[in-house]
């Protein structure tokens, strides 16, 4: 077979990618440079990660793609569009219902994204005639959200989170490590571009962004609500209003999403009823209805006990007395925080 050239093996790259439903596509040299390590190792050595145990024992191999693969050459990155159909802040004001952060809406994102990330590599192996790819659904200690700065999908912004002049906020990342040596080229106008706008530090329920590009994952409702293993601390709980599965907050009030007009994939398939779920039926879920409820759910991953803890949290935080009932029932379950959560929520429901 004849070998295409860089150049042609990148337009059929791009061309496949965006068949493949891949909204953004960029290439990058498989390497990081040393002041983003330095950067995640005083991240680490302030705590900021909290129980997020392995990316401090991982740090060595996220500090580089090749210190994880020395075979990498090249890193592509491809961003798939979640632009929400529904208002993020849409429950304010609705405290019997719970807010999931919009990108758990629908189906797990990696249950999408993979099986088109192999089909990318696959394409890419073929056209190029033999070489080496593995893809990565942020399930390995791979740093996506510099290498798709460098690769020129968008920037990170004061959040931490990538930002797209095309996309705004709503980017699912994934990524192609290869052997193949493949020229570097992005979107155009991927230049950082936040200037003096503070929009995201200034909505943050906890003050979890500290400083411009300074997240405390400590603080995050986000981590708080998905990550986070036991009680959450005291001083955050009113905070969490009634976010019981991530927070939209700070990637919501971004001015870059009005540009961001991609509807979200067909494949991640919003669930109507995650838009806006009553609490009572979600603090009645045992461990095989939770199961069932949200299958093929990203929330799935947490399991019910933390899922019901944050469902206290945020019945406590209703002001709405009919919720007694289904949160004393919780007070003696067999998981040490719901019984905690359930507590709280009763004394402030009391009050």
């Amino acid at each position: 077979m004849t070998t295409p050239t860089s150049e042609g093996l990148v337009r059929g790259l791009r061309a496949e990618a965006r068949r493949l439903g891949f909204a953004a596509v960029g290439i990058t040299s498989a390497t990081l440079p040393e002041e983003v390590a330095a950067d995640l190792r005083a991240w680490l050595a302030e705590g900021m990660h909290g129980g997020m145990g392995w990316m401090a024992a991982t740090a060595g191999r996220r500090a580089s793609p090749t210190a994880m693969w020395p075979g990498a050459r090249s890193a592509i990155l491809l961003g798939l569009p979640y632009t929400p159909a529904v208002d993020p802040f849409r429950n304010e004001g609705r405290p019997d219902a719970g807010t999931i952060s919009v990108y758990a809406l629908g189906r797990d994102y990696h249950e999408v994204m993979k099986p088109r990330l192999k089909a990318l590599a696959r394409w890419l192996l073929g056209a190029a005639g033999g070489g080496e790819a593995k893809v990565f659904t942020d399930t390995a200690p791979l740093m996506e959200k510099p290498l798709a700065a460098r690769a020129g999908i968008g920037w990170q912004g004061k959040h931490t989170n990538l930002v797209s002049r095309r996309h705004g906020s709503w980017l699912f990342l994934g990524a192609i490590l290869t052997s193949i040596e493949l020229p570097a080229g992005g979107e155009p106008g991927a230049v950082a571009s936040c200037g003096s706008c503070s929009r995201c530090l200034d909505i943050c329920p906890t003050g979890a962004i500290r400083a411009p590009y300074r997240l405390d994952a400590r603080a995050c409702i986000s981590y708080l609500t998905i990550e986070h293993r036991g009680p959450i601390p005291e001083r955050f709980r009113r905070a969490l209003g009634n976010r019981i599965y991530g927070c939209d907050d700070c990637l919501a009030v971004c001015p870059w999403n009005r540009f961001a007009t991609a509807p979200a994939d067909p494949g991640l398939e919003g669930d109507p009823a995650n838009v806006a779920p009553r609490l009572a039926e979600l603090l009645a879920l045992d461990e095989a209805g939770f199961r069932a409820r949200f299958r093929g759910s990203p929330i799935r991953r947490i399991g019910r006990n933390r899922f019901v803890r944050n469902c206290l949290y945020a019945a406590g935080n209703s002001g709405m007395p009919a919720l007694r009932p289904a949160v004393a029932a919780l007070l003696a379950d067999p998981d040490p925080a719901v019984a905690d959560a359930a507590s709280w929520a009763l004394a402030q429901l009391a009050g």
